[in-house]
């Protein structure tokens, strides 16, 4: 597509590569599939249930699976059909195969992300594709299948056939944005704010993204700062919206006076920044994983942000909070209000998408504040 022409594939442009077959699947691909800067992955009708995850390096991902010589033993314990619904125990891996399929050109690669629901839900959700040895990320020019690790994290969970759990997002050449021209579009589009208030240049911290703090203040009126996942508790069918009573499957953490929180090693946390986002229509965003040298966290796990999170059309939005899943590993960590927790980067678009992130088009959590996944009732 040209130097000159990098950026994030637009909703419109992934729609073309749909038409040129550059994304296909024996089922049809409906429009609502596909989101300003990404679109979503559908599981197909069949689950693996392995012995462990893998990456299939310089081998197709179906080989490993069933030739004894390349581990010494057979991956699969069994084989299950979620064609019309199918349950994925808790703390087990499983591998199914998407049903879309890639044909990219030469300079188009891919990066995949779990969406939000799935995040909020503890369901670790990974890409892989044939010969590469890393998840989530696709190859210029790749052509083949897809298929997606799954291991339900804190809830057993019913899927089915059709089920997105991953988003897909293009990009062709160098797309993100430097620190100097974060800085500048932030002054221009006031990315965070602290209330109704944007931040000041002078209060933001950018080094290759943008970083951002946990909220630990809790709802004005319930106190309420986040919620941990009960460790036993009854199925989430993925398809149910507005479904389950929170109490049954989560406990609410209250704040205390000294702004602080110990999480627990190995629990599973909801929570939210302390800033709020805006993302442009012409960029894309993405949140990264916690750093280990900064502390033994990992924070969200679903990391996309379209374009027009926080922001709308033409930035009558003043901002989202995000919502950040966290789990602690090794030892109790004490995480304090205010807390640097997390890292957003921006991308710049090919294009301007001809849909943004928003109510118009069906997306749940633009005005969300600590928010649970659509299964759950609201208060």
């Amino acid at each position: 597509m040209g130097r000159n022409n990098s950026g994030v594939l637009s909703c419109q442009q992934l729609k073309k590569a749909i038409a040129k077959k550059q994304i296909s699947s024996k089922a049809p691909i409906p429009d609502g599939q596909v989101q300003p800067a990404s679109m979503d992955l559908r599981l197909g009708p069949k689950a693996y249930r392995l012995v462990s995850s893998f990456l299939p390096e310089n081998h197709e991902v179906i080989e490993k699976l069933y030739t004894p010589d390349i581990y010494g033993s057979d991956l699969v314990m069994y084989e299950t059909d979620i064609s019309s619904g199918g349950i994925l125990e808790k703390g087990h891996v499983y591998l199914i195969p998407l049903i879309e399929e890639l044909n990219l050109p030469k300079d188009i690669r891919g990066r995949a992300n779990p969406k939000s629901t799935t995040g909020r839900l503890d369901i670790f959700a990974r890409v892989l594709t044939d010969k590469n040895p890393r998840f989530d990320d696709i190859a210029c020019g790749y052509r083949g299948k897809l298929f997606l690790e799954v291991m339900p994290r804190s809830f057993t969970i019913k899927v089915k056939e059709g089920l997105s759990l991953v988003q897909l997002r293009l990009l062709n050449g160098e797309c993100a944005l430097t620190d100097s021209k974060l800085k500048a579009l932030h002054r221009d589009s006031r990315l965070l704010y602290n209330g109704d208030k944007h931040l000041k240049d002078e209060e933001i911290r950018v080094s290759k993204g943008l970083f951002m703090s946990v909220d630990l203040s809790g709802d004005a009126n319930t106190g309420i700062v986040g919620y941990k996942s009960k460790r036993n508790s009854h199925v989430v069918d993925l398809t149910k919206r507005d479904h389950y009573n929170i109490a049954d499957f989560w406990d609410p953490i209250q704040r205390n006076s000294k702004g602080t929180l110990i999480l627990e090693p190995e629990e599973f946390y909801i929570l939210s920044s302390k800033e709020k986002i805006r993302v442009p229509p012409r960029y894309a965003a993405e949140m990264v994983a916690y750093e280990a040298g900064s502390g033994e966290l990992r924070t969200h796990y679903a990391g996309f942000f379209d374009p027009g999170f926080g922001y709308g059309l033409k930035g009558e939005v003043k901002g989202t909070k995000a919502v950040l899943e966290v789990r602690a590993h090794d030892v109790p960590f004490m995480i304090a209000d205010g807390q640097t927790f997390c890292k957003l980067y921006f991308e710049k678009m090919m294009e301007v998408p001809e849909k943004v992130y928003g109510p118009k088009i069906g997306s749940s959590y633009q005005y969300q504040s600590i928010t649970l996944s659509k299964q759950f009732k609201a208060f």
